[in-house]
C-alpha cells in the first residue's frame, strides 16, 4: 500500500490572512517559503537557516551542561548516541521525502520552542533529531493541505512507527495541544531567521535546552541512495 497523504481540515480564516499578508513579502521570498519540494531551485533558504540556529543552540547548551557539570535528564526524545547524520542533512532529508511546504519548518521551530520552554526536554545532539521529525510532522498535519501518515514519517526519520506515535503524543501533551501559530508569531520567526543571512545570530527568545540524538542508522548519509527512501515514491508494507 502506498503511504497515504491525507487532506488537512485545519485551515481557518487566519491561515488565509497569513497567506495573503505574508506570502508576497520580501522576507517570505528570501526564506524560500514560496518554493515547493517539486521545484528544482535547490532547497529553500529556511532549511539551512533553521539548521544553523539548531546547531548553535545545541553547541551552546552542551557547553553549558559541561561547564556546570549538570547531567541532562533523559527523555523519550533522547537517543543513546548522536547519529552520524548532521542536523542540516536530516532537515534536508525530511524536506526531500516528506514534500511538506517550507513554511512547516518555521512552524516546527515555533513548536520546538514552546515544547522546550515548558521544560519538557533539553535541546542537545541526542534529542534534536527526534524533536525535528516530530515537530515537522505535526506542522505538516496542521498547516498543509496534504500530508503523509506516521508510518511514512517514521521511515523518513529513522525511527519506528510505534516510537514516533509515542513521541507525537508526548509532544502534543507537552504543548497542551497548542498547535495554532498566529500571523504575528509566524512573521516574527520568519524575521528572526532572515537575520541569519546578514550574520545577526541573536535570536529574540530564550536559549534552547538540548539533548541527545535519536539513534539513526549509521549507514545513512546525505547521498545515501541505498536507503529505503532513495526515491520519493515510498511503499509502506
Amino acid at each position: 500500500m502506498d503511504a497515504s497523504r491525507t487532506s488537512s481540515i485545519c485551515f481557518g480564516m487566519e491561515s488565509m490572512v497569513l497567506e495573503n499578508d505574508i506570502l508576497g513579502s520580501k522576507t517570505y521570498c528570501n526564506l524560500g517559503l514560496k518554493q515547493t519540494s517539486k521545484q528544482n531551485h535547490g532547497n529553500p533558504k529556511v532549511l539551512s537557516l533553521l539548521s544553523s540556529v539548531l546547531e548553535r543552540s545545541v553547541q551552546m547548551n552542551e557547553t553549558l551542561l559541561e561547564k556546570t557539570q549538570t547531567k541532562d535528564v533523559i527523555t523519550v526524545f533522547h537517543g543513546s548516541r548522536a547519529p552520524t547524520l548532521s542536523i542540516k542533512e536530516y532537515v534536508d532529508r525530511i524536506f526531500k521525502y516528506s514534500r511538506c511546504s517550507p513554511s512547516c519548518f518555521v512552524v516546527a521551530q515555533v513548536y520546538m520552542d514552546r515544547f522546550i520552554q515548558c521544560g519538557n526536554v533539553n535541546l542537545t545532539s541526542l534529542s534534536v533529531h527526534r524533536l525535528l521529525i516530530t515537530s515537522i510532522m505535526l506542522a505538516a498535519k496542521f498547516i498543509d493541505d496534504a500530508f503523509y501518515n506516521n508510518a511514512y514519517y517514521a521511515k523518513v526519520g529513522g525511527v519506528t512507527t510505534a516510537e514516533l506515535n509515542r513521541l507525537e503524543m508526548k509532544f502534543l501533551f507537552g504543548l497542551d495541544f497548542r498547535l495554532h501559530v498566529s500571523l504575528q508569531t509566524f512573521g516574527r520567526y520568519c524575521g528572526q531567521l532572515e537575520k541569519q543571512v546578514s550574520g545577526d545570530i541573536q535570536i529574540e527568545r530564550p536559549p534552547w535546552a538540548i539533548r541527545a540524538p535519536c539513534g539513526l542508522k549509521e549507514t545513512w548519509s546525505s547521498g545515501d541512495d541505498s536507503s529505503p527512501y532513495a526515491t520519493t515514491e515510498i511503499h509502506i508494507a
